[in-house]
């Protein structure tokens, strides 16, 4: 039986290379404000409910294996070790298992089609509360971007215990498939194989994170300035809300979303 809290998002993290820069930047567009982790080099993202997620730079070896900054989001498991053995038995990669003392234990993974995400089991102490998604500053959507769609969700199916909540027809882009939990919508998956990058290069497996904000338009207004490109938008998407979707000034994607309507 799944774990009342399995498959939630409970951090989001970003690996760049330059953490300052990076401080400024989301502090400015989302409205963030940030508080240091007790050890280390670790820089916490706080949200008017409390801290979401943080700030690191990307390791050397992320960076020799060829990955550019990028947001990481962690999700529950009830066993860090028993998705682990998961994983590698459905074809995914393991990175990184870590302890994290007196918060929980955490893996970095990619699926079998090669988008990197974490899973996380909080310690019996940590206070991992969740959070209103449709106030501004916090994560709202997760999308997947991915070379089968329909095999990726049987992945995270069985490691996470989402749900297929529906799908809708975008014609010549194919399905997109609508996820989530308890019954409450989370994010999408569709295939991208064939789709390009604004520059020309071949989308490839990964996540985009959503942040919601109440004023979309001044939000980009702020980002375009300090040097966001724009991959997509703004846009209306299908509940009407807009979004527009971003490239941060050091090159990791993300994007803003409206509140629920």
């Amino acid at each position: 039986m799944t774990e009342p809290n399995t498959g939630r998002f409970v951090w989001y993290e970003l690996l760049t290379t330059d953490v300052q820069g990076a401080i400024a930047f989301y502090s400015d567009v989302v409205g963030w404000k940030t508080q240091a982790w007790e050890t280390g080099n670790y820089t916490m993202w706080v949200g008017s409910q409390g801290p979401l997620g943080g700030v690191t730079l990307l390791p050397d070896a992320a960076k020799q294996a060829g990955a550019a900054p990028y947001w990481q989001a962690n999700v529950q498991v009830a066993n860090v070790d028993h998705t682990v053995d998961q994983v590698k038995r459905l074809g995914g990669q393991i990175y990184v298992v870590e302890d994290v003392p007196t918060v929980g234990r955490f893996a970095v993974i990619s699926d079998p089609q090669g988008a990197v995400i974490a899973v996380f089991t909080p310690s019996p102490s940590s206070d991992m509360t969740s959070h209103d998604s449709a106030v501004p500053g916090e994560f709202q959507w997760h999308e997947l971007y991915t070379s089968d769609h329909e095999a990726a969700f049987a992945f995270y199916h069985q490691i996470a215990g989402w749900d297929r909540l529906g799908e809708f027809d975008m014609g010549e882009m194919g399905k997109y498939l609508l996820w989530g939990r308890g019954g409450k919508q989370l994010g999408g998956m569709m295939t991208t194989t064939g789709m390009k990058t604004p520059d020309g290069r071949e989308l490839t497996a990964a996540w985009m994170y959503y942040v919601t904000t109440s004023e979309l338009d001044a939000a980009l207004a702020r980002a375009t300035a300090r040097g966001a490109r724009v991959i997509n938008g703004p846009m209306p998407v299908p509940g009407g809300q807009r979004i527009v979707q971003l490239i941060d000034p050091q090159g990791a994607a993300f994007a803003l979303v409206t509140p629920p309507v």
